[in-house]
């Protein structure tokens, strides 16, 4: 290989750097939630209001995603994004309650343009191996993730909760200045598609809304177990560390998931038998954690895996649905601005039903239905294509 050749495929890898940039400025909340509750005193429904701000942002901004790409370029707007989470990431815990709130937010909307973009890029650099690709590009988000929950609570417990989400800026820094490269000299000019390419909204399409809908109920079962976890296990006794611990498990098994599944998903034209089998270990997770919360590290384990599995079944419908650049570029942020306004509910509402009923019994009921229901839409988007 030459040393140009060998360049070119370091340059395109470094988007699984920008991968490992997208879940730790969230992921790292969960395991010190409580200590910002009782710090900025905040009961568990503003909790999970704090916890669904990212969604929120997510839902808000990804429509506005392929403006932007198209407007700057795909390069250019990635690395803008992670410039602005870096920034956002430290004045979310030093510019007091206000910044707390705002830097969420903005937090969010610099993640959103990531999860949009990503995929496109996978699907252009990688177009004969989207599946693959995928599943290594979840296991940096998973690993990424991972990371910052075995580390929150080491890190609060040094110093205090702010650096703890705080540290995370610097990575997104980083990352921003590996990036560099690809976006100098990157042209904002989009390249223009077949004349003969489908020309109907994906908002339109039957197929996009199952996408979308298996996205959402994928991502709600995600950021409830991911925020409230440790919170669950905490409440059945075990402590602040070992739940911690669990919240690792969870993610280092999504990485596991992750990287098995694409097995499943590379048929180019049915990818039922990948989107059911992610599905299902989410939902025996919440009924295990439902009926036998002792077994807690099991299902921990088991819902990682479903969930990492299941992060890669949306996101190749998601490159496999799209039959041009550009409509994978308005399917994934239609799929990711609706998916993760319904996701923003998780939180919410686990918190607010917990709060009012003082067991997490209520919840859980609901968000293993709502699984049973996400493996019904994986069995119908993953249908063989027309």
């Amino acid at each position: 290989m030459s040393d140009r050749r060998r360049w070119a495929v370091v340059i395109t890898a470094t988007v699984f750097l920008v991968a490992l940039c997208l879940r730790p400025a969230l992921t790292a909340v969960g395991p010190v939630l409580p200590r910002i509750g009782a710090d900025e005193g905040l009961g568990e429904s503003a909790q999970g209001l704090l916890a669904a701000l990212p969604l929120l942002a997510f839902a808000a901004a990804s429509p506005l995603v392929h403006f932007a790409s198209r407007r700057f370029g795909m390069e250019r707007t990635v690395l803008i994004s992670l410039l602005v989470l870096a920034v956002s990431s430290i004045a979310r815990s030093y510019t007091g309650e206000a910044g707390l709130w705002i830097g969420t937010i903005v937090i969010g909307a610099s993640i959103a343009v990531g999860n949009v973009l990503v995929p496109v890029i996978l699907k252009r650099d990688y177009a004969s191996h989207v599946s693959r690709a995928t599943g290594i590009y979840t296991a940096f988000i998973t690993g990424g993730a991972a990371l910052a929950s075995i580390v929150a609570v080491p890190i609060a417990d040094a110093a205090d909760w702010r650096l703890s989400l705080a540290v995370w800026g610097g990575l997104a820094l980083l990352a921003a200045l590996v990036w560099l490269p690809r976006s100098v000299g990157a042209s904002p000019v989009v390249v223009v598609e077949s004349q003969e390419a489908p020309s109907v909204s994906v908002w339109r399409q039957p197929m996009a809304w199952l996408v979308t809908g298996f996205m959402g109920l994928q991502s709600t079962s995600f950021y409830l177990l991911v925020n409230w976890l440790p919170t669950i296990e905490i409440s059945t006794g075990i402590s602040e560390r070992t739940a911690g611990v669990h919240v690792f498990l969870f993610q280092g098994f999504g990485l596991i998931g992750g990287l098995m599944i694409p097995r499943l998903m590379k048929n180019p034209v049915s990818q039922r038998a990948g989107a059911v089998t992610a599905s299902i270990p989410i939902l025996v997770a919440l009924l295990g954690l439902l009926l036998a919360p002792g077994l807690a590290v099991l299902w921990a384990i088991i819902a990682g895996l479903g969930q990492g599995a299941a992060l890669v079944a949306a996101l190749t419908l998601i490159s496999l649905r799209g039959r041009t650049h550009h409509e994978t570029a308005q399917l994934s942020g239609m799929a990711q601005s609706v998916g993760y306004l319904l996701a923003a509910t998780g939180p919410v509402l686990a918190g607010t039903l917990t709060e009012q009923t003082g067991t997490w019994t209520p919840a859980l009921i609901t968000f293993a239905t709502l699984s049973a229901v996400q493996v019904v839409l994986g069995f119908t988007a993953g249908r063989p294509r027309p």
